[in-house]
């Protein structure tokens, strides 16, 4: 079994040259010691379904994912393409055709790629434009790993295969006796440089493609070394004409080296990349592959992800929700990804997305905070403490080398969603007690965000181009919301945004001992309420005089609200739930209103955008009323239920979303996958816990899907769930043990989960509605709990 090629003396040195991180490796237990212990030697990475997601297109979403060939959190991962290499939608998995495996940096279709060009292989007369080349593949000869993709290209008779390190790749081109075997090197269109260098069987060059977010001088400069002579090498310009020039620059360029070859000859491909240089591409590839061959890459990545998954050890019956599982803690360990490589020096240094210079120290980019604060983070936090301190690190970098935190950056700042959640996770982090990144630093930039909008970059014609600071910041901080009636779109979903991002501030800025700051947007956290329509019920756009908006519709997607309507934003006080129990007039009303989230008809209104979106169609086809899952404003939402009195609602419609809404499949998320943040909800929701509240050390209890779960934490303790008579239809928990001491809170810490032993849940098929019940065991809340 090749796993066991990774149980060498070497393999901590040789996990961290594969993984790049620079950071301690998890303590785990390798396969050998399971097989010690009498333990199945299980390979977790296995079990992952790459394609899981990728069934989807712009009208409607199925994750919105690519099946990314990858390490953990790596520069570069590698996809097939079986669209246009230009488009979002790069692979769909009901399309026939692949015409390239390509290196991509996308992080979701709505971003597109950047830096991106891609490897093909030919037999026969040469073909080289996208649509001409494509092969006729099946998914039957196709083999997806997160360490390795495989297929067969059908019209060419050629398996062509790819395995990755962070930095760079092995590719494996087996081929039939011919005469005209091609390999081709497409630059893509965006701005391109190849040369041939025949004598040492190279490829180099560049490639500058990108949809915004880069300085004038971006490139990705890359190495393919080749371990086969050429017997033809060739180039095409802009316009597909193939030449012997062994040079070629251009908008869209290429190369393409030919060989005779055998039957089930074999051609192999090393490939590696850079963002600061030609030589720091060679370099890359010297230090993360060198002459390891094909098989001990491909054990390497395998290896680096065995580790990785191996944090959450899972054991139960059901091998379909063990896949699902794996699958969605993969997507929740792509992004964000390291944008630092290692110099000559073994320095980490990075090129700037955002002067155009080379720094030291970490970065990381492709991430949309809007999305992955709410639990991809706080996964971080809680189990990789020294990964999100370097990920800290990289925005305290990020802010002194742009002037402005990102919130969307691919790989610099993007003008794409709302909000500053930046605030969410640097607070959370350090709250949480992750250390090693520049916390003045970081707190500098939060209150830049939150007191000014001057300064933001423009256009020429002076409209803001990225989403940094808060838009709108003025009217917020002057009447404690942003108005709908000034020319600022989504404004009722900025306002609860903002409200949430100063709770995170105010406790961030009392931890600092900056008591006044404190003080301050601890009051600014209460604005949510200035939104909250007593007569309708629900959260609505407020104009500049203090009059609501009109007309009202609460089923109105968009306008006041951000990809969702009044019903999904009218639950976003994470900070204060007990003060949104208040508003609605207590416990029995605000579960009322829980439960008719999910009984009210799926209509809507999409008149906003003129169509209906793919987010819109996602909650309506599900069946589950007017529940969106498939996008992030209320996927924490049947959590709630813990803060009034009703834990077993949350139970009983957490085991139903991860049911109906999640599979190990193409079709298998009900909406955008989102940079792991749908992924993170499943993944701690299955292990029975879920992270509502940013800074605050508190996970509301859900339901554990699993009968045993092994969670290793930072310093190798390690906590044991247990639910031994765990199943499909006894999903209701009647009693929990920390320890063995009851336990009756709807909540578990931070402190109790990271200091390891044994949470037990005994579960059933009808609900306890005693157990976690008790107003005074309800999770935080600023307010407190109003007796009744």
């Amino acid at each position: 079994m090749k796993t066991l090629l990774a149980a060498t003396a070497g393999r901590s040195l040789a996990l961290l040259a594969v993984t790049g991180l620079g950071l301690p490796a998890p303590l785990l237990v390798s396969p050998a010691m399971a097989q010690k212990r009498g333990e199945a030697a299980e390979s977790l990475v296995d079990l992952v379904n790459p394609l899981m997601g990728t069934d989807s297109t712009h009208e409607l979403s199925y994750g919105n994912t690519y099946p990314a060939v990858a390490v953990p959190w790596g520069m570069n991962f590698w996809t097939p393409v079986t669209g246009k290499p230009g488009s979002g939608w790069g692979y769909m998995y009901h399309d026939f055709k692949i015409n390239g495996l390509k290196q991509t940096h996308q992080p979701s279709p709505w971003m597109n790629d950047y830096a991106a060009f891609s490897l093909f292989a030919e037999t026969g007369p040469l073909k080289i434009k996208e649509d001409e080349r494509a092969s006729w593949y099946s998914h039957k000869a196709e083999t997806s790993h997160p360490y390795n993709y495989k297929v067969y290209l059908a019209d060419y008779d050629v398996t062509a295969e790819v395995t990755p390190t962070n930095r760079a790749a092995q590719f494996r081109f087996t081929f039939p006796k011919s005469d005209d075997a091609h390999i081709l090197l497409d630059g893509l269109a965006g701005g391109s440089m190849v040369k041939i260098d025949a004598a040492n069987r190279r490829i180099t060059g560049y490639v500058r493609n990108n949809h915004g977010g880069v300085p004038d001088n971006f490139h990705n400069y890359f190495v393919a070394q080749f371990d086969h002579d050429f017997s033809v090498s060739r180039t095409w310009d802009d316009n597909w004409q193939i030449g012997a020039d062994t040079t070629r620059e251009g908008g869209h360029v290429g190369a393409v080296v030919s060989f005779r070859t055998r039957d089930g000859e074999q051609v192999g491909v090393k490939v590696a990349s850079s963002f600061i240089s030609a030589d720091q591409a060679q370099r890359n590839l010297d230090s993360e592959i060198g002459r390891d061959s094909f098989a001990a890459t491909e054990a390497k990545a395998k290896a680096a992800w065995e580790k990785e998954l191996g944090i959450i050890r899972v054991s139960d019956p059901d091998l379909d929700n063990k896949r699902t599982f794996y699958s969605a803690m993969y997507r929740m360990l792509l992004f964000p990804r390291q944008f630092h490589e290692i110099d000559a020096r073994g320095t980490m240094v990075h090129y700037s997305p955002y002067d155009g210079k080379v720094h030291d120290g970490p970065m990381y980019t492709d991430n949309g905070f809007w999305d992955t604060w709410r639990a991809v983070f706080p996964y971080f936090a809680l189990v990789r403490p020294e990964l999100d301190g370097q990920i800290m690190q990289g925005l305290a970098n990020a802010y002194k080398e742009g002037g402005w935190l990102p919130e969307w950056m691919s790989p610099g700042q993007r003008d794409v969603m709302i909000g500053s959640n930046s605030a969410n996770i640097i607070a959370d982090a350090y709250l949480e007690g992750v250390r090693g990144f520049d916390i003045e630093t970081l707190y500098e930039a939060m209150v830049k965000n939150a007191t000014t909008s001057e300064g933001r970059p423009k256009d020429k014609k002076g409209a803001v181009v990225t989403a940094v600071g808060r838009e709108g910041v003025e009217w917020y901080n002057k009447l404690g919301y942003v108005p709908y009636d000034v020319g600022i779109n989504e404004s009722a979903a900025r306002t609860l945004e903002y409200a949430t991002a100063d709770f995170s501030l105010s406790r961030l800025a009392a931890a600092l001992g900056k008591t006044a700051d404190a003080k301050k947007y601890a009051a600014q956290a209460q604005n949510y309420r200035k939104l909250y329509d007593a007569q309708s019920g629900w959260m609505r756009g407020r104009n500049k005089d203090g009059s609501w908006m009109q007309p009202f519709n609460p089923y109105a997607w968009g306008d006041a609200f951000t990809e969702g309507n009044a019903l999904h934003y009218s639950f976003s006080a994470m900070q204060d739930v007990q003060g949104l129990i208040d508003l609605q007039g207590g416990d029995r009303k605000f579960t009322d209103k829980l439960d008719s989230i999910f009984t009210l008809p799926p209509v809507f209104d999409n008149s906003y955008y003129g169509s209906v979106i793919h987010e819109t169609r996602e909650m309506q086809i599900v069946n589950m009323g007017q529940y969106a899952h498939g996008n992030q404003p209320i996927q924490h939402m049947t959590y709630l239920y813990d803060w009034a009195g009703q834990p077993w609602k949350t139970q009983g419609h957490v085991r139903d979303v991860m049911a109906k809404l999640y599979s190990a499949t193409p079709d298998g998320y009900p909406g955008d996958e989102d940079n792991g943040q749908t992924s993170a909800w499943y993944v701690f929701s299955a292990m029975g816990f879920y992270p509502v509240t940013p800074t605050v050390g508190q996970y509301a209890i859900g339901s554990p899907l699993f009968r045993s779960v092994r969670l290793t934490m930072p310093g190798g303790k390690v906590l044991t769930i247990e639910a031994p008579n765990n199943g499909p239809k006894n999903v209701y928990i009647q009693s929990v043990t920390l320890n063995g001491k009851p336990h009756d809170k709807p909540w578990l810490s931070r402190a109790a989960l990271q200091a390891g032993g044994t949470l037990r849940f005994v579960m059933g098929p009808t609900p306890n509605t005693r157990w976690g019940s008790a107003k005074a065991n309800a999770p935080f809340s600023m307010s407190a709990p109003v007796a009744r």
